[in-house]
């Protein structure tokens, strides 16, 4: 059974379970999970195991190994505390929190990116980006192996909305992509010590969105889909394999991996409809392979009705998933790319959705995770809440004031308790706020 196509899931005996695994953005590789393990239904007061504080603001999702779950957040007034946090996933407790400065502190402000990028671990450590430009390596029990500077090394980033690009780990090597105003790049760093193995530039654009690795037949590929193109590189080299310059909009969502050299493009118009013509063209599924001896990368097939806003299409069961900023569903054919049903649940989803079992989760950025039926019905299971206006979460929202009234307003809205991630192993569901993780158990 396929809990998701971009998890990759193996067969673990009961011996090495500890290797229950969540090691990056949006799960890739991870392992260990059956469809019975996480329930369908919960509440603040039923099947909560535990919650506890994040030190600071993070927008990052939780990564976990084993028996233990870590998150990234930033804090002070400049985010010149870097946080990388650790607890134990059974009760919650903090077993250790690694601070460092920040080589290049900005305003912490809710316009600008908080500890967005999500960490990745292996079984030798765990390594975390920020954008700062910093980027440290620690050992699950929280040692400091190595720390570098992005931004002493390449120099800082202008975009004024800061960045959010998750790495993605290959063999021994980290690759994180810069997609800024000013210099571009995607580079590879070493897992031993962080020194660079390639650096490959790019076209100064703007955008959030992160690197994938696509199997690509015997192969990999890190794919990049950002701000004008897709884009494919050899891990191993850097070198640009190929490009596709035929789209837009596509600056926040991630190319999740369909299998074959396949994934799924989202992109969206824009709050001002600056892509809106590009962006029509650039929802679907899209294919690269070899022709003779050169890659050809092409669409099979767009839809121009869906509009992602942070949430990541996913493909589940045949079927491909799409949710915006109004959470409205929108649920495609992943063979032809027609329609199946277009309907609206209670909440948009800044996190990627899941789809486990018989189930996909749609996690709504206000804490009320809308469970739908798998399939190409519309069918609500359930409506589960984290939390009750009575009894918000935690939220360390920066306290300088704005510029402008108009800012201020911004604020007050964007200061709200948002749900940005989560990351499953079995029987543990673990959901993060900007200061606040919680812990849905089915024993519970």
């Amino acid at each position: 059974m396929k809990l998701q196509i971009f998890l990759l899931l193996m067969l673990f005996s009961p011996e090495i379970n500890a290797q229950d695994r969540w090691p990056g953005f949006l799960g890739a590789d991870a392992t260990s999970i059956t469809a019975a393990s996480i329930p369908t239904e919960w509440s603040p007061q039923e099947s909560m195991a535990w919650k506890t504080s994040i030190p600071g603001y993070g927008q990052s999702s939780p990564v976990i190994w084993g028996d233990k779950v870590f998150v990234t957040s930033v804090e002070g007034p400049n985010k010149e505390k870097l946080h990388v946090v650790c607890y134990a996933i059974g009760t919650g407790k903090l077993l250790w929190d690694h601070i460092q400065q920040s080589t290049y502190p900005e305003k912490n402000s809710v316009y600008i990116s908080r500890a967005a990028p999500t960490p990745v671990i292996d079984e030798a450590g765990v390594y975390a980006y920020f954008e700062s430009g910093d980027v440290v390596a620690l050992s699950h029990e929280g040692k400091r192996k190595w720390t570098s500077s992005l931004t002493e090394r390449y120099g800082p980033p202008k975009n004024k909305f800061g960045l959010s690009a998750s790495p993605v780990q290959w063999k021994d090597r980290l690759i994180i992509l810069i997609d800024d105003e000013g210099p571009s790049y995607v580079t590879a760093l070493s897992k031993a010590d962080g020194r660079e193995l390639w650096k490959t530039d790019r076209k100064s654009r703007v955008s959030w969105s992160s690197p994938m690795r696509v199997p690509v037949g015997d192969t990999a590929q890190v794919v990049c889909s950002s701000a004008g193109s897709l884009d494919g590189y050899d891990p191993q080299t850097g070198k640009r394999l190929w490009s596709f310059d035929k789209v837009g909009g596509n600056n926040k969502t991630s190319p999740i991996s369909a299998g074959n050299g396949e994934f799924l493009v989202g992109a969206s118009p824009g709050r001002s409809g600056e892509n809106d013509q590009l962006a029509k063209q650039s929802n679907g599924l899209f294919k690269v392979g070899l022709d003779g001896a050169e890659w050809k990368p092409e669409f099979i097939w767009t839809n121009s009705s869906p509009v992602p806003s942070w949430a990541t299409p996913i493909v589940y069961r045949g079927y491909a998933y799409w949710v915006n900023r109004a959470g409205v569903v929108y649920c495609l054919d992943i063979k032809t790319g027609k329609a199946a049903f277009t309907n609206r649940i209670k909440e948009s989803c800044w996190a990627t959705p899941v789809g486990l079992g018989d189930h996909i989760y749609f996690f709504g950025k206000n804490g009320t995770t809308t469970v739908l039926q798998a399939g190409n019905e519309f069918k609500v299971v359930s409506e589960n809440g984290l939390w009750t206006e009575e009894s918000p979460p935690e939220n360390n929202i920066p306290t300088a004031a704005e510029t402008s009234a108009e800012r201020s307003r911004s604020a007050a809205m964007f200061s709200r308790p948002t749900l940005y991630g989560v990351a499953i192993v079995n029987e543990y569901l673990i959901l993060r706020t900007g200061s606040q993780l919680f812990c849905i158990h089915p024993t519970k």
